[in-house]
């Protein structure tokens, strides 16, 4: 097998056209415990963190939002309420958010009445690479905690771009490589050696918080990914670090 007919599944290489149903399964596996999985891999930080991005964001009135691999729906939500603020002082219509993810268990797992209530929340199952939107579709697409799992991520990132609208914006939250040699040799003893167990202990699925730990040290760095954005078409690339750059948020606009 040729080396461009594999893809990284964590440390693992695979068959390309295998990836994504390998992912589908860790995510099948962990859709009930998706708040405590990211509570486990962030140590409770990926709460703070959505909130920085959210804020970021800047949700205005009237805006539509899709969330990509949105999963339980939490950044959507964190979208409309914001939005809802501006709207009280301001006027206009409520904003609207889409929450698309590959994969069906996520979203049945994040339907929750209560957390949903008075708010414009539509699930679609669909994939990132071909999302089923049109074409200059939405004013924000956002991809948290999802890009690293997509089988071609440029491919992607082309797709978003196609369905924002110009000017829209489009922002990835995704877990990142510490610059500091300290923080980096801290957070991959953590990653290797408590994720897992901690995995394994929670939701009885070592397996899954295995690939989750090495998908991370699989990604771009910040530069590169960066770059990969910039190629996709977006203008105005840029990133910033949180906790010291354990996670990132990256963004650019369809100009």
């Amino acid at each position: 097998m040729t080396k461009q007919n594999t893809i990284d599944f964590g440390f693992e290489d695979i068959p390309v056209a295998d990836k994504q149903a390998k992912v589908r399964g860790v995510f099948d596996s962990v859709a009930s415990k998706y708040d405590l999985m990211n509570d486990a891999m962030s140590a409770g930080l990926h709460r703070v963190w959505k909130d920085m991005t959210i804020a970021k964001i800047n949700p205005q009135p009237g805006e539509l939002h899709i969330d990509v691999a949105g999963g339980t729906g939490d950044l959507g939500r964190r979208f409309i309420k914001r939005a809802e603020q501006v709207r009280l002082r301001r006027g206009g219509k409520p904003a609207r958010a889409i929450i698309a993810d590959i994969n069906a268990e996520m979203l049945l797992a994040g339907i929750d009445e209560v957390k949903d209530a008075g708010m414009d929340i539509t699930r679609v199952c669909g994939n990132a690479q071909t999302l089923p939107f049109p074409d200059n579709f939405a004013d924000v697409i956002t991809i948290a905690f999802g890009i690293r799992n997509v089988t071609d991520r440029p491919q992607a990132l082309r797709d978003m771009r196609r369905v924002l609208k110009p000017g829209g914006r489009f922002f990835c939250l995704e877990f990142s490589t510490p610059p500091t040699e300290w923080l980096r040799k801290f957070y991959d003893i953590y990653s290797f050696n408590v994720i897992p167990p901690m995995g394994e202990v929670l939701t009885g699925d070592r397996d899954s918080y295995q690939y989750l730990v090495e998908s991370i040290r699989k990604f771009p760095k910040q530069e590169e990914f960066a770059e990969i954005i910039k190629d996709a078409g977006y203008a105005r690339v840029g990133f910033e670090n949180y906790t010291g750059g354990v996670c990132a948020l990256h963004w650019g606009w369809k100009i």
